[in-house]
């Protein structure tokens, strides 16, 4: 027996069956999940936060900012960008990062849901 599991099949057949038709197309559960997987590395959550309250960073500011290499932190940029979350644009010999509108919005529901509530942080 497992405690995740139902050990009977009963089904509410017309909630159930009305929630399966409405449920979004394939397409769009793969690129919300491809969003959240790209906020899931606590590096580019971090990326992104510096970015929400910056309007915009170079490579090098980022870097500097969570302590890592530019090759790295580059590397979860481009996975930023590849997502939607952020955009680039050189600036001569730099590259610069912003939030998209959809990323900035991801990143306060994602950094907002994280924070303690107020019960949490005075441990009642």
């Amino acid at each position: 027996m497992s405690d995740d599991r139902c050990d009977l099949l009963c089904l509410d057949l017309p909630t159930a069956e009305r929630l399966r038709l409405r449920r979004r197309e394939f397409r769009v559960a793969e690129a919300a999940a491809g969003k959240a997987h790209a906020l899931s590395d606590p590096t580019r959550l971090t990326l992104a936060a510096a970015l929400l309250e910056a309007d915009e960073l170079c490579v090098c500011d980022l870097a500097w900012i969570v302590e890592r290499a530019q090759n790295l932190v580059s590397h979860h940029a481009r996975t930023l960008r590849a997502h939607g979350v952020v955009r680039s644009r050189r600036q001569g010999k730099m590259v610069m990062y912003s939030l998209t509108d959809e990323g900035r919005t991801l990143v306060d529901a994602v950094l907002t849901a994280a924070r303690p509530t107020m019960s949490e942080r005075v441990g009642v």
